[in-house]
């Protein structure tokens, strides 16, 4: 609970405990950078400006340590600090280091033009989707032209097991990159459809591997549907994922299925662009 006792919107994977989460993230190996990196993954998880007591109620650090991680990070401009309503938010300096990395890192610079035109294609919503750690980071996203109310939208992030993208991901992994990732998951039940554990999960991953694409059926939001495939460079390396998004309203997995071919072939032009360019493999 905030300190406020006010009710806080759960964020991806919060039924593993938030203080769990932030002691995933500042793992003592890591060091001082690895706390102060807990810090603004804390704040930015809030979704809005901050108090200290807030994070502080759900921080695994003690108050004096915590106050001097906050203030050094203010003080470079990773948080900025707000004097008059007393809060933090995360600071204008990430957003020049979310850029260049947008730029430098992600595949949306390479994936946009052919995810525009899938989307003019198919006419529903596109996802395109990377791994952070046991996480899935949406990179970017094209709307439809009658747009879905869904969690999803640019720099967020979810889970792997109960997304069309994560699973269709995780999948193609070899077994010592999977396996830390599956302890990683809560198997929080969003819906009804949510795998409950590993072992389902498995058995579920083995069939995307055969198939080669994979669903969301409604495992994340009620109602909402994806058929997703994943970017590989030409040794098998996951680079992300593509995927099409609609709604039980307007059609069916089965319907979603028509566009594979064209997924399929948005993906194959990524990927040939993405490792030619921005993802060498020197190895291949």
């Amino acid at each position: 609970m905030i300190a406020s006792g006010r009710k806080r919107r759960a964020r991806p994977n919060a039924a593993r405990g938030d203080k769990t989460l932030a002691a995933d993230h500042a793992d003592s190996s890591d060091g001082t950078v690895g706390k102060a990196l807990s810090v603004l993954d804390a704040v930015a998880g809030f979704g809005r400006p901050v108090r200290f007591g807030e994070i502080l109620a759900e921080s695994p650090f003690p108050k004096a340590t915590l106050y001097r991680l906050v203030q050094v990070l203010t003080k470079q401009s990773m948080l900025t600090y707000d004097p008059d309503r007393q809060t933090y938010a995360p600071g204008l300096r990430l957003v020049r280091l979310a850029h260049a990395a947008w730029q430098t890192t992600s595949l949306a610079p390479v994936a946009r033009p052919y995810l525009e035109a899938l989307a003019a294609d198919v006419g529903e919503t596109i996802h395109l989707a990377q791994l952070d750690g046991g996480s899935v980071l949406y990179v970017d996203k094209i709307n439809a032209h009658d747009p879905l109310k869904m969690y999803s939208q640019a720099g967020k992030v979810a889970p792997c097991y109960c997304t069309g993208v994560g699973k269709a991901m995780i999948a193609f992994l070899p077994e010592d990159e999977l396996e830390p990732i599956l302890r990683q998951q809560s198997f929080h039940a969003f819906t009804a459809h949510t795998y409950a554990d590993a072992a389902s999960l498995r058995e579920e991953l083995r069939a995307i591997a055969e198939r080669g694409h994979a669903y969301d059926r409604e495992e994340h939001e009620p109602g909402i549907i994806c058929v997703a495939v994943p970017i590989r460079t030409r040794s098998g390396r996951v680079l992300g994922a593509v995927s099409v998004t609609s709604s039980t309203e307007r059609t069916t997995l089965a319907g979603l299925d028509a566009h594979l071919p064209r997924i399929h072939a948005a993906v194959s032009s990524i990927a040939a662009e993405a490792q030619d360019w921005r993802f060498p493999d020197a190895a291949e």
